[in-house]
């Protein structure tokens, strides 16, 4: 997956860049614009955020900036997209992990993940995937909670009792917008993320899923 060419299955590819950089000093100083958008959108904020500040940060020309992005968008887009990268990547090992063995543990240690990335990553509560500069990157038709939700059904399927003709999409997608829109309030309320809020919203997502999964039972 590159952010050239993210595809989720069903929408057209994504494409923030003007062209793919090829060359390895070129790939570098591209990473190094997308690292200083995250700083300053940490710093100063979507809304105050120039390419001429994310080239300075970046230490590149203007010029060098604008051959691989049109605009201060197409930059956070890239963002964007380099942040569902690392959380798919995270997913990915949490899938493989044999600690969770419930759908529950998955699900509970997925939102951890979540949060963390929120306390690592610079820019990351502003930006998350995508919402401030596009509802729609990931998908021209869905918003981007549902093409996330698309790719956590896949997760979760082998630990739930559901036969595969059921449709689990709408499920996810309400769990990714509490989960989503709690996690935004508990930053907001507290820089470290508000515990209270957080637990809340665990509490709402494990309440929802267990409607259709039942309460989660270890195995022996």
């Amino acid at each position: 997956m590159t952010l050239q060419h993210y595809e989720t299955g069903t929408a057209a590819p994504v494409q923030p860049l003007r062209r793919a950089p090829m060359q390895r000093r070129s790939v570098e100083r591209v990473q190094r614009m997308l690292d200083a958008a995250q700083q300053l959108v940490a710093e100063v904020g979507y809304d105050a955020l120039t390419t001429t500040l994310i080239a300075e940060r970046a230490d590149v020309s203007i010029g060098s900036l604008y051959q691989f992005f049109p605009d201060k968008q197409a930059v956070v887009r890239a963002v964007a997209l380099r942040n569902l990268e690392r959380f798919t990547e995270r997913l990915t090992e949490l899938a493989k992990s044999s600690e969770h063995t419930t759908w529950w543990d998955l699900t509970s240690a997925v939102l951890d993940e979540y949060v963390a990335m929120h306390h690592d990553i610079p820019g990351f509560q502003t930006i998350r995937f995508g919402d401030v500069a596009d509802l729609h990157l990931l998908d021209p038709v869905r918003d981007n909670d549902s093409v996330v939700a698309e790719r956590f059904v896949k997760l979760i399927r082998p630990t739930v009792d559901v036969a595969e003709d059921v449709d689990l999409e709408l499920d996810m997608v309400i769990a990714v917008k509490i989960a989503d829109v709690l996690t935004r309030y508990a930053f907001e309320r507290d820089p470290a993320g508000d515990k209270i809020v957080l637990d809340e919203a665990k509490r709402l997502v494990r309440a929802h899923l267990a409607r259709r999964f039942g309460e989660p039972t270890p195995t022996t």
